[in-house]
């Protein structure tokens, strides 16, 4: 009998024991609190609320050597500014490009370095995603990157903190702006999705980085002139954010 009620002991403090590691440990899955609380805290920005009729071009996975220049003339044609967000594997290949864009008054975030899923990643695997990025991104324009965007738009508890940690603003994007470019669905498609859904402080997913693909060029051909006629100017994400104004609520979602 008292063999069984020390068993019995060691197993309830076993469960309670795993029980209260389970309830406190920092959640690690994808999307472990919702918008409203990370966007509250200024954790993660996916747009910014302001009367002003400015929107952020944003472009993922690059740099490339032959879209990323396009679209930085398109973009010097325009007078317009963006942020490219880059992954650093490829910022090691072509530095001269990512040097080109922040010279050129554009903006540089981090993107991890091998665009590995930010989906239960290890604490040690993300923080030397981050790392080597900013290392890479510092050796080719001198300075670090102050943004930074999931691979995929996946976030934790863990990465969040890791990114305040680390001086980095988790940026996403606008829920009506993603021109789903990756999966090259034409060219009208790309257009009509950010003309149609405009709206000031929009924060617009795009790729200068598409294999075999060059329909993201061709629609910003479209997009930019139309967008500028409308009376909008684009600025870096960072210039977006210091456009914010109290609108009377804090997240504007669009579905």
């Amino acid at each position: 009998m008292k063999i069984w009620n020390i068993t019995r002991i060691l197993t309830i403090f076993t469960i309670a024991n795993l029980f209260i590691n389970t309830t406190y440990a920092e959640p690690h899955s994808t999307f472990s609190k919702g918008r409203d609380y990370y966007e509250k805290r200024g954790d993660i920005v996916w747009e910014v609320p302001t009367k002003n009729k400015v929107i952020a071009l944003t472009f993922d996975d690059g740099p490339d050597y032959t879209k990323t220049p396009a679209i930085l003339n398109l973009l010097k044609k325009y007078q317009a500014k963006a942020t490219f967000f880059v992954v650093g594997n490829r910022v090691e290949k072509y530095p001269e490009i990512v040097k080109r864009a922040y010279l050129e008054g554009h903006e540089i975030g981090n993107h991890s370095f091998d665009h590995a899923s930010f989906q239960n990643i290890p604490r040690t695997k993300l923080l030397n995603e981050l790392t080597r990025t900013q290392e890479a991104i510092y050796k080719a324009i001198g300075q670090k990157a102050t943004l930074f965007r999931p691979p995929g738009g996946s976030y934790s508890e863990s990465a969040v903190n890791i990114c305040k940690d680390n001086q980095l603003l988790m940026i996403l994007w606008s829920w009506d702006q993603d021109t789903k470019d990756w999966m090259s669905p034409g060219v009208n498609k790309i257009v009509n999705k950010v003309l149609n859904n405009v709206d000031n402080g929009d924060i617009v997913l795009m790729h200068d980085f598409v294999h075999n693909s060059v329909q993201t060029v061709d629609a910003l051909t479209i997009i930019l002139p139309e967008l500028i006629k409308r009376g909008y100017s684009f600025v870096t994400v960072s210039d977006l954010i210091s456009n914010k104004e109290n609108v009377g609520q804090d997240i504007r979602v669009t579905h």
